[in-house]
């Protein structure tokens, strides 16, 4: 069972992410000793969404195309409109969503961020939740949707919103120290 304060989380993400839903699961992750990377399609900075426009950017440490899973126990997927309609459309991107539901190590996805999973075919037959404008989505994928904080289906984490987010990384966080779970791949 991995610690919280040994384990390696990667966020994946691109330009227009909602702030709150990466900065918020990066500082409080760090603050636990986790060491956390942030991956993208493009080595640039890349710009947050912030309320009703954009906001401040983050560095990027790695590429998508670069990722190796064995060096990664998590991986967080921030939502926000346009970030996860990007990524899911990105080859490189979605491999990497692909390889960590079929490693049966952490994915926590926010908000839209579950688009991605919808993409990867993981959502088929969980219990999930999700933004609510995605709701339909989400159950037109085969995903067995709840309206709640947090929702775990071994290991794959799903939230709502950025007003669950204390939830979210107490769930992560969780998950984590149970080490791997086994489910069906992508």
């Amino acid at each position: 069972m991995p610690f919280i304060d040994k384990s390696k989380i990667l966020i994946l993400a691109t330009h227009g992410y909602e702030r709150s839903e990466l900065r918020v699961p990066l500082d409080d992750l760090k603050k636990r000793g986790a060491d956390v990377k942030i991956a993208a399609i493009d080595r640039e900075p890349i710009k947050s969404w912030d309320n009703k426009d954009w906001g401040d950017a983050i560095n990027v440490d790695l590429l998508a195309k670069d990722f190796d899973i064995g060096d990664f126990d998590a991986l967080v997927l921030p939502g926000g409109q346009m970030n996860p309609d990007i990524l899911r459309h990105d080859e490189d991107a979605m491999r990497v969503v692909k390889e960590f539901v079929a490693s049966g190590k952490v994915v926590a996805a926010i908000c839209h961020a579950p688009w991605l999973l919808i993409e990867a075919d993981a959502v088929r037959g969980r219990k999930m939740t999700s933004y609510i404008s995605i709701k339909t989505d989400m159950i037109n994928a085969g995903a067995i949707w709840s309206n709640e904080p947090v929702v775990t289906d071994k290991g794959i984490i799903t939230s709502r919103n950025p007003d669950d987010l204390d939830a979210f990384v107490k769930k992560i966080v969780e998950e984590i120290e149970e080490g791997r779970h086994e489910r069906r791949a992508a």
